[in-house]
């Protein structure tokens, strides 16, 4: 295999480690009803393994050859830059709740919707999950109104990343598409530059106790996630900025003349060589962000989260999982130290478990 990208092999194994390193830590996670984690977890992995898919199918060409997996993925894709900062802003909202009241558990009798933080909790997941898959009805049936309204054609092919969605570049499409993430980050923006650190500010004497009163959460994970959330508003809004830029600029802006003039010759497949967008900088730019940020988003999440001490905790159990059938038995003299032998196990499950997934 001939391809022009300087980064193949490694962009593929990159790929499959930012979706391994973005499921780790799911379970856990589902288990404490972190609902806009496990969104944020659930979309960045979807990404990822997809990005690792495409760039080994189309690595050195740009043929459609697998018109149903491309159907399928690129409104994946197209999803994941609503379902992403849509998982943000879940995690503010969480964080501002926390800070802002002093009940703020959410226990296993809550989730059945009983009760207001049952209902909360359905909120945070219905919403990142939900507004995002806006686009994911559309590739087959075009069930969605809005997405169906500026998709122009099927799809296209980009050699070298693979599959991508299309949008025809017209004044609503900026209103139906390309808006929603640069809103949803400015809404997270508030959450979390303005109510939730100005509530963290005035209470900070009582964060402790607010904090420790929730029994999915410690100080360590709040603080964890709110850097989470605010690394991912900083890339949100100025990447969501810099596409609608890359749309009006230079590129002449389409009326809207009816709805059979816009997807005219719908399931038409536009095939696009690698020597094509990378001679244009602006398109070069546009394909590099959207095929390392989800890579970057998975290995930001993984150092945030992957050795934390709720991490090591279940890494710990998965390894002496595997090694007591074999004969090993965590030493007594771990236990008597407060498992710090069992917690050396643990890092060395962490340092394992990626090289096992791949």
């Amino acid at each position: 295999m001939q391809t022009s990208d300087p980064t193949f092999p490694l962009f593929p194994i990159l790929s499959f480690l930012g979706f391994a390193l973005s499921v780790i830590p799911l379970p856990w996670h589902f288990q404490a009803w972190n609902s806009g984690t496990c969104a944020f977890m659930l979309w960045v992995g979807c990404f990822c393994l997809i990005l690792f898919i495409d760039s080994l199918i189309w690595a050195d060409n740009a043929i459609n050859s697998i018109p149903v997996w491309c159907d399928i993925s690129s409104q994946i894709i197209a999803g994941a830059g609503v379902g992403i900062p849509a998982s943000t802003l879940c995690i503010s909202r969480r964080l501002y709740r926390l800070t802002s009241t002093r009940t703020v558990s959410i226990t296993r009798d809550d989730v059945c919707g009983c009760s207001y933080r049952g209902r909360t909790a359905y909120l945070g997941a219905s919403f990142a999950y939900v507004v995002a898959s806006q686009s994911l009805f559309s590739c087959a049936q075009q069930t969605h109104p809005s997405d169906m309204i500026v998709q122009g054609h099927r799809f296209d092919i980009i050699e070298e990343y693979g599959c991508s969605p299309t949008t025809y570049n017209t004044l609503p499409a900026y209103f139906l598409y390309y808006m929603w993430p640069v809103l949803i980050g400015l809404v997270s923006f508030v959450y979390s530059s303005g109510l939730t650190l100005r509530t963290f500010y005035i209470r900070r004497l009582q964060f402790t106790q607010i904090v420790s009163a929730n029994s999915t959460i410690s100080p360590s994970r709040y603080l964890r996630l709110m850097l989470l959330a605010l690394i991912d508003i900083m890339c949100t809004i100025p990447v969501g900025i810099y596409i609608i830029f890359i749309g009006l600029d230079g590129v002449p802006l389409a009326p809207w003349i009816s709805w059979n003039d816009t997807h005219f010759d719908f399931n038409r497949v536009v095939l696009i060589p690698s020597a094509v967008w990378r001679s244009n900088t602006s398109n070069y730019t546009a394909v590099q962000i959207n095929r390392w940020l989800p890579i970057v988003c998975a290995f930001i999440f993984f150092a945030l989260f992957g050795f934390a001490e709720e991490a090591m905790k279940n890494y710990r159990r998965a390894f002496w999982f595997f090694a007591m059938p074999l004969g090993f038995r965590p030493s007594s003299e771990g236990r008597s130290k407060n498992g710090k032998g069992s917690m050396l196990a643990g890092y060395v499950f962490s340092f394992l478990i990626v090289p096992l997934h791949i």
